[in-house]
């Protein structure tokens, strides 16, 4: 095994020690920057309204520090004090956004795993030991490289004689912020500008960091639509990297060796140790129940099987069966990637692996470490040459319904059988009259609880295996259809009237490549831009490096 490959398997053997939700913190916490090319500001200024969620300290009512300090050169570009502040406080507002959006009602607790706690200032928190590194400067230090993309854009942009005009943009954005400050209970446009970005912010500065930041997302849009791949670079591609664009479906099954530790020593605050050969018998345990599992034939037989593992240890686990389907070749675990992508592969091939780490001390001496067996059973491959899926729906919505104390609804098993009642008669319906693709697409415009896509008749195009649907809806698009048929489903949102419109120009599989070959020239384009720009910090100790992102109340 090469060295890059031991290492990316230790890194998975650490991660199966970890909650899901533990693994998307760590994920989150090792980020070195959360935004590259992409635009930080406008999109959110607009969408979202800032109720006051940064907690200030010490204020200063002047400002005029704020506007006559600098802060950074980028370029030929010098930004004060307030003018980072504009890259500052949107980078942390969209990061805390974010956080949102991902942990829920979760979040404090899971920022406070990456060793982030809301409710204290950002410079007194260290969120690197081996830099010293604290969150405050981790913000600024990606803030200082966002503004330096951004300008490393528009410099190019201007450079190369891009004309677009961005006021009407730009204005837009002002009003927005003008409504959310008098949502939030600000006098004027000023009074709410300093309030989210501190002393110095006005509007003639804002609105030239939206111009530029505008410009820069346009030149980086049109750059990113000029680069089109012929078929010749798409198979060249290919040819090199092909066996990344296969997938595998298969089924997992975990068996820790913990789950079958017994014995063990309780000490006086109820804490229990093992001995290592209670440890060394947990793994030969599961080792065994593993070789037994790996012995069925079929994923009905592995269930079975799975049923009947005793688990000794008092916290175990019950063992669960974890179909993955369509996992890329890249995704999938290491430790059996190769075994897995096997061409001589069939359907029913099981195989036991061996979840473990090696460290190795200051003597040189290793210790291998075992924490499980992963017991894995080949479903399917496929080489994904299939035309992705282009259909069109009529969404019949659950109506009624309860909620729960979390806000969750359910529907009755009569709201739901009225919606498909609904849906099948609207199905009829169609039938009954020219039955074509376009009269299904006036049918929707019409019927559909879809709002965003009944302009264009419940229109769907490229869908695929990777594609971020729900199952039901995704599974009936990917099934074998010929144009025209219909069909009806049902997932969390209601019922849908299917219709099929027929396969896409282009493969899964040209899709990916295409993608992956857009995704390196634009990277690589706007790694030579910001390379080419030079940064130099200058005076950065106005920055508000001690807010607080919540309140402890």
């Amino acid at each position: 095994m090469s060295a890059s490959n031991k290492k990316k398997l230790r890194k998975e053997q650490e991660l199966e020690q970890l909650t899901e939700k533990q693994q998307a913190a760590r994920k989150e916490a090792k980020q070195t920057k959360v935004y590259t090319i992409v635009f930080i500001c406008v999109i959110a200024l607009v969408l979202v309204a800032f109720a006051g969620t940064l907690i200030y300290r010490s204020v200063s009512n002047s400002g005029t520090i704020e506007k006559n300090t600098k802060a950074v050169t980028i370029g030929d570009h010098t930004l004060s004090t307030a003018e980072l502040n504009y890259y500052y406080m949107d980078l942390i507002q969209a990061q805390y956004s974010s956080w949102q959006s991902t942990y829920g009602n979760y979040m404090s607790l899971y920022l406070q795993m990456m060793g982030l706690n809301l409710t204290k200032s950002l410079d007194s928190q260290i969120r690197d030991s081996s830099t010293n590194q604290t969150w405050a400067d981790y913000f600024l230090d990606t803030a200082i490289e966002n503004a330096r993309g951004t300008y490393a854009l528009y410099d190019d942009a201007q450079a190369n004689g891009f004309d677009t005009d961005v006021s009407a943009n730009v204005d837009t954005t002002v009003s927005s912020m003008t409504l959310a400050g008098t949502n939030a209970g600000y006098s004027n446009l000023a009074a709410y500008l300093k309030a989210r970005y501190g002393n110095g912010a006005t509007e003639e500065t804002f609105r030239e960091y939206c111009r530029v930041s505008l410009i820069a997302q346009a030149y980086q849009s049109a750059h990113s639509d000029s680069l089109t791949y012929d078929d010749a670079a798409i198979r060249a591609y290919d040819a090199e990297h092909g066996e990344n664009y296969n997938s595998f479906t298969y089924t997992t099954v975990y068996v820790k060796a913990s789950d079958f530790l017994q014995g063990g020593t309780t000490d006086e605050d109820n804490k229990v140790t093992y001995s290592d050969e209670e440890k060394a018998a947990s793994v030969t345990d599961a080792k065994e129940a593993a070789d037994k599992l790996a012995e069925a034939k079929s994923t009905v037989e592995l269930e079975k099987l799975v049923s009947l593992v005793k688990l000794p240890a008092a916290n175990a686990t019950e063992l669960t069966t974890t179909q993955s389907k369509d996992i890329l070749y890249t995704s999938v675990n290491s430790a059996f990637q190769e075994w897995v992508s096997d061409p001589s592969r069939v359907a029913g091939d099981t195989k036991v692996f061996p979840n473990e780490s090696t460290t190795t001390d200051d003597d040189g001496k290793e210790t291998t470490t075992t924490y499980g067996y992963y017991v894995v059973m080949f479903e399917s491959s496929t080489n994904n040459v299939k035309p992705m899926a282009n259909v069109r729906h009529l969404l019949v919505a659950f109506e009624g319904g309860t909620k729960d104390s979390n806000g969750k609804t359910t529907y009755s098993d009569e709201e739901k059988a009225a919606a498909k009642a609904k849906a099948e008669e609207l199905l009829e319906q169609w039938k009954s009259g020219d039955a074509t693709e376009d009269s299904f697409a006036e049918l929707v415009k019409d019927n559909t609880a879809d709002t965003a896509s009944a302009s264009t008749g419940g229109l769907y195009e490229n869908i695929n295996p990777g594609s971020n649907y729900v199952e039901n809806f995704k599974n009936w698009a990917l099934e074998d259809h010929q144009p025209g048929d219909t069909g009806i489903v049902e997932t969390e949102y209601g019922y849908h009237i299917m219709y099929f419109v027929g396969g896409s120009e282009q493969t899964y599989r040209d899709y990916m490549i295409e993608n992956q070959l857009h995704s390196d020239d634009m990277q690589s384009w706007y790694d030579g831009l910001v390379k080419a720009i030079t940064v130099n910090v200058l005076n950065t100790s106005k920055i508000r490096k001690d807010l607080v992102l919540a309140s402890s109340k």
